[in-house]
């Protein structure tokens, strides 16, 4: 497997779930789907360039499978690089080209530091919980 490809193993225990590996680093993916066209993901590992296309393919299926309104849980995400921030970014405007839109939540501090100096905090706003970014997406 060269550094550039994935692999995405399902988790018969948890629908929804991938595990996106190169060499020794994995981005746990888990898709919790709403019966309202939202949906929760859940990562667990570095955003970074390693993690950050399988992270923003998932995503994008997410949103084609009619969930086009998201929240992407950071709370389990130490580390975020510009790939990382391109792979929100890009889901971001995948969901609003879909109507929906991408909201994040439980933002680790490095993370805020980033989109702070970055500006990105000005087009993410950063959520206390996912129940708070959630609020909202019911109508």
């Amino acid at each position: 497997m060269t550094a550039a490809t994935t692999r995405r193993e399902r988790d018969a225990d948890r629908p929804g779930s991938a595990t996106a590996a190169t060499g020794d680093r994995t981005m746990e993916i888990v898709i919790e789907p709403q019966n309202d066209g939202t949906a929760v993901v859940s990562l667990d590992g570095r955003l970074d360039f390693v993690t950050a296309g399988a992270v923003r393919q998932r995503i994008v299926e997410t949103i084609k499978d009619g969930h086009e309104k998201l929240v992407v849980d950071l709370v389990s995400v130490p580390f975020i690089d510009s790939s990382g921030l391109g792979a929100l970014i890009g889901g971001l405007k995948a969901a609003r080209s879909a109507g929906g839109d991408l909201r994040i939540a439980r933002v680790p501090e490095q993370t805020k530091v980033v989109l702070a100096l970055t500006t990105l905090d000005r087009v993410f706003t950063a959520y206390p919980s996912v129940d708070d970014a959630m609020t909202g997406y019911a109508s």
